[in-house]
């Protein structure tokens, strides 16, 4: 099998995913092989995340889900540095 004709496993084998409508796309972002479709996952990630914390604004209750997506965010936040090459604005100077 090539990395790109990985595929995650069929949902019968997988282990339940307790927020399976952006844990999904997560997934898929952590595990791409092909650097060319990895930009392309992780904006799938990113907008699912987006998506998810826009129906959870203003709500109080699910704050396991808000730690889940919190570090899901710095999770794509490493790939798109180590991996996409984008710059670590949190070591940059903050302006002299």
């Amino acid at each position: 099998m090539t990395p790109s004709e990985f595929a995650l496993p069929d949902s019968s084998s997988a282990p339940a995913l307790g927020y399976p409508e952006w844990q999904r796309p997560y997934q898929a972002a952590l595990l791409e092989l092909d650097h060319e479709k990895l930009s392309a996952r992780v904006a799938e990630a990113e907008a699912a995340i987006f998506e998810r914390l826009q129906a959870l604004d203003g709500t109080q209750d699910a704050q396991a889900e808000r730690h889940a997506l919190q570090d899901a965010i710095n999770g794509l936040k490493v790939i798109k540095r180590d991996s996409l090459n984008f710059p670590d604005w949190q070591s940059e100077s903050r302006g002299s």
